[in-house]
């Protein structure tokens, strides 16, 4: 549903790259694992290699669930903002067109979750 203003609107987006000190904002998703109900929503350097954000970021992200240990993420189905991707482990997240809030999602076949139940 549209909103219609009645007067002039203007907003201040506060969650523009600026803002975030060199930072950016990531999410990504790991279907079939509901133990985490959404999306992630982490904080990455443009200029962090891949491998190095599944090491510091992702891996401890998704610690606490029990496939989180088996995960090899890097060798995983990935999409980035619905489009399949293949991660370069060497390459920064900004040569791998991943930008201020982009979208990976992350198939990780044969696990689904607890007993299969997607949880």
């Amino acid at each position: 549903m549209s909103v219609n203003a009645i007067s002039e609107y203007k907003a201040e987006h506060r969650d523009r790259v600026e803002n975030f000190n060199g930072m950016q904002v990531l999410y990504v998703y790991w279907p079939h694992h509901l133990m985490f109900c959404s999306p992630f929503a982490l904080m990455v350097s443009p200029d962090m290699t891949f491998s190095d954000f599944l090491e510091q970021v992702l891996k401890p992200a998704v610690a606490s669930h029990p496939d989180g240990a088996e995960a090899d993420f890097l060798n995983a189905d990935w999409q980035l903002n619905g489009d399949a991707f293949t991660p370069e482990a060497s390459a920064t997240m900004k040569d791998s067109g991943i930008d201020h809030k982009s979208m990976l999602t992350v198939t990780t076949p044969g696990l689904d979750g607890l007993s299969g139940a997607g949880f």
